[in-house]
């Protein structure tokens, strides 16, 4: 079974987001992700995560979204992890504000990858407070400790 950590590093987590709305969160992450290198277009990336915002809102309740989708070219996939002090509207059923983001990104030539990584992501998220512990901390050294990479 794969482990959160293994699918992101320090440098995608961004403890601070200072977007007000959804696309500013979604900018902010393409922004992100393409200054690691990861993508090539940052702007290729925001489109593809704004098309699948357009499907339905990838918020799951309880003030946690899971923005998601494929790229061509990706070596494999990429988890990036955010926190807006305040939360923003994302559209959630519940109603409730998103507080807590993780953008998942896979090559679009592997399908069951991006399965796989979306089903890690859920189940870390669902684990023993998980999300709870990750609004409280707002230093990125203390964030990837909890994923597991201070192991």
């Amino acid at each position: 079974m794969q482990q959160l950590e293994a699918l992101t590093r320090p440098e995608l987590i961004l403890p601070q987001l200072a977007a007000a709305d959804a696309h500013g969160v979604l900018c902010e992450f393409a922004d992100q992700i393409a200054a690691a290198g990861l993508v090539p277009d940052a702007d290729e990336l925001y489109q593809k995560l704004v098309e699948r915002e357009r499907l339905g809102s990838t918020a799951v309740g309880g003030g946690v979204a899971i923005p998601h989708c494929k790229l061509r070219g990706l070596a494999q996939a990429v988890v990036a992890i955010g926190r807006v002090e305040r939360g923003i509207d994302f559209g959630a059923a519940d109603g409730q504000p998103v507080r807590a983001f993780f953008v998942v990104v896979s090559p679009s030539e592997a399908p069951a990858e991006h399965l796989r990584v979306l089903s890690t992501v859920s189940r870390w998220i669902k684990g023993r407070q998980n999300v709870e512990q990750l609004l409280a901390l707002a230093d990125r050294d203390r964030i990837w400790e909890l994923l597991g990479g201070g192991r």
